[in-house]
């Protein structure tokens, strides 16, 4: 996977069961700890270092995206990272995502690796000889451009691939199928868009969060310098423990504070 910087977009350029315990995993191509990467003042320079810190993961292909919540652990105004999100969301820079594996999950992406994301896909596709593959065309060109939303309908959709052609229903199916809409729950005629092949991610996410949060549960002080913890891996997910330990401080369930030696990461009591 390539996690070099985006060139964000068009419009703008700008600047199971818990394991007992996670196995070391020493990456020597990190140049700076998470200690000394953890705050940042600006919401796009913390999205472009976590874009650049993203895990390469084996037999999945899947472009860097970053949750809000580790936005969270690393810009301390979250009303300023909340702005700001809807200011590059708005401006094309990148794009967001609601994810299955919680009611407050949001993933982001830039705009530049989505469409790279798509064209994955496409090609894929262009392999096993499926017809109606123009249709990938027109929901980059048409669809999304010019719809900035997390979700879209039906009739919407329908509307906005027709400036690229003719749509027929199983246009629909086949963006469906290639994981870039999924339907909501409540209401089958509105869609989420949604990121291709990232299944297996968001299982090992949930996964992740339950053997970190059982680790640290199971020591006697429920916590652990955040140094030496970083350096961890865990056995049930593909997302290094940097990911995860970012997720669980900006969603509240673990936070840092200042030991003899640097940063302890402590679970939060209920």
């Amino acid at each position: 996977m390539d996690n070099s910087s985006p060139s964000t977009s068009r419009k703008r350029k700008r600047a199971g069961e818990p394991s007992a315990e996670p196995e070391s995993d020493l990456n020597d191509d990190q140049l700076l700890s998470l200690e000394e990467n953890f705050n940042f003042s600006d919401t796009l320079v913390a999205l472009r270092m976590m874009r650049a810190h993203f895990p390469r993961i084996e037999k999945v292909s899947v472009q860097p995206f970053i949750l809000r919540s580790q936005l969270y652990s690393s810009v301390k105004d979250r009303t300023q990272v909340d702005r700001e999100l809807e200011s590059l969301r708005r401006e094309g820079v990148l794009r967001t995502f609601k994810l299955s594996t919680g009611q407050d999950d949001h993933a982001i992406m830039f705009l530049d690796d989505y469409l790279s994301q798509i064209e994955r896909v496409s090609k894929r596709l262009e392999t096993q000889k499926q017809e109606g593959l123009s249709v990938f065309e027109w929901f980059k060109e048409h669809v999304i451009h010019l719809k900035l939303d997390p979700s879209i309908g039906h009739e919407e959709l329908r509307s906005l691939l027709s400036l690229g052609g003719k749509v027929k229903e199983e246009h629909i199916s086949l963006l469906i199928n290639a994981g870039l809409l999924t339907r909501q729950l409540i209401d089958p005629n509105m869609y989420w868009f949604a990121i291709p092949n990232i299944g297996s991610i968001l299982k090992g996410l949930s996964q992740g969060r339950k053997e970190l949060m059982s680790f640290l549960n199971r020591r006697k002080y429920k916590e652990m310098p955040m140094a030496a913890l970083e350096k961890k891996r865990l056995r049930l997910s593909p997302l290094d423990m940097r990911f995860h330990l970012r997720d669980l401080l900006g969603s509240g369930h673990l936070k840092t504070v200042e030991g003899p030696t640097g940063l302890v990461v402590k679970v939060v009591k209920d």
